[in-house]
């Protein structure tokens, strides 16, 4: 009987596995004939921008492909490296003035929908996104494949947070049911990952379009849902063998870009203390409580918690392996992993609740 305290840890990995095998990716080789538009919004990105654009100026497969390009505002050099990179090769727009109830990204992603007239697909990607020569190509593909309005195909992370950024991955693949998501109708169960989406032109604009989530500080799973109110259908996706996102370059900059949105993650600061104090029982107290167990000389249940320990593991391995992250040694530091999750989910409502929410010289 004592054995079967690990169910949840075997229904938990089982379910990453099946995610795992189910998840779908798009195809290398593949080509289109419909009219795209890659739309890159930029704020002060002078120092990293230049990759992002040489790879959607080496983009096949797509022959109707424009790239638009929006500087929102930079005080850094952004556009004129645009133009030194990408020439007229791209078009670059400036972008107005912020509006009062929208925020900074919203606001620049409607614009460059806006702008884009005459697309059928519009694909959003981030300036810290670099894209394989048919990556757009394989998107768009896979948007018409699978029969969606909303693709996001989630990039190879890199950079800072070794700790911290597979978790994002690992936290889909393990407690969202994928398929379930694509067919079911409620806003409620949707995600989405804004470095790199793809979305049908007719269906991102009956949904409202990124003006119907001006305000959010999650656009991006502002948008699917808002795709899914409007009778459309998402779908997550594997775009690591294509795409890959360096999405901090320290330590200081994941945890203010988590501060500043992690809050809206959650549906309330009760909500968010219960998902953490789930996490921390599941994945960080097994290894501590079997080390407690084996001074206690009770070796039965200490051989239960390390199971446990070795399951949730095993889940990041398995996570990792599907999304083109680092499969070893990693995955063992789980426990830490989950630790640090919370502290900068506490951190983001406390910095939420004294309104010191800050983003790119923007207020949150």
């Amino acid at each position: 009987m004592t054995w079967l305290v690990l169910l949840p840890w075997l229904a938990l990995t089982g379910h990453t596995l099946v995610n795992a095998l189910l998840l779908r990716r798009p195809a290398r080789g593949a080509s289109v004939t419909e009219r795209v538009a890659v739309l890159l919004p930029l704020r002060d990105e002078a120092g990293r921008v230049t990759p992002c654009l040489e790879s959607l100026l080496g983009q096949r497969g797509v022959p109707e492909l424009e790239i638009v390009v929006l500087d929102d505002g930079s005080t850094d050099g952004t556009a004129e490296v645009v133009r030194r990179v990408a020439g007229d090769k791209v078009r670059l727009l400036t972008g107005a003035p912020l509006p009062a109830g929208w925020l900074g990204k919203p606001h620049a992603c409607a614009q460059l929908a806006a702008a884009a007239t005459g697309s059928d697909v519009l694909v959003f990607v981030d300036a810290d996104v670099v894209l394989a020569p048919d990556a757009v190509a394989g998107g768009v593909a896979l948007l018409r494949s699978a029969q969606v309005t909303l693709l996001s195909p989630y990039p190879r992370i890199t950079g800072a947070g070794r700790l911290v950024q597979p978790l994002l991955q690992w936290s889909w693949l393990t407690f969202l049911p994928l398929r379930l998501m694509e067919r079911y109708p409620r806003p409620s169960l949707a995600a989405a990952g804004g470095q790199w989406l793809v979305t049908d032109r007719a269906g991102y604009e009956r949904a409202g379009g990124h003006a119907a989530v001006r305000d959010d500080v999650l656009e991006d799973i502002g948008l699917a849902r808002a795709v899914k109110r409007s009778g459309g259908r998402i779908a997550l996706a594997d775009g690591s063998r294509l795409a890959q996102c360096h999405m901090y370059a320290s330590w200081r900059e994941l945890v203010d870009g988590y501060s500043k949105s992690l809050w809206a993650s959650f549906g309330s600061l009760p909500g968010a203390a219960a998902v953490v104090v789930l996490l921390i029982l599941l994945y960080a107290a097994p290894p501590v409580t079997a080390i407690a167990l084996l001074m206690s000389a009770r070796v039965d249940l200490a051989l239960v918690t390390l199971c446990a320990y070795g399951m949730g593991v095993l889940g990041r391995v398995i996570a990792a392996a599907a999304t083109g992250g680092r499969t070893w040694p990693d995955p063992l530091a789980q426990p830490i992993s989950i630790l640090a999750f919370g502290w900068l989910a506490a951190r983001s409502f406390v910095l939420r609740r004294r309104g010191a929410l800050s983003w790119r010289g923007r207020p949150v």
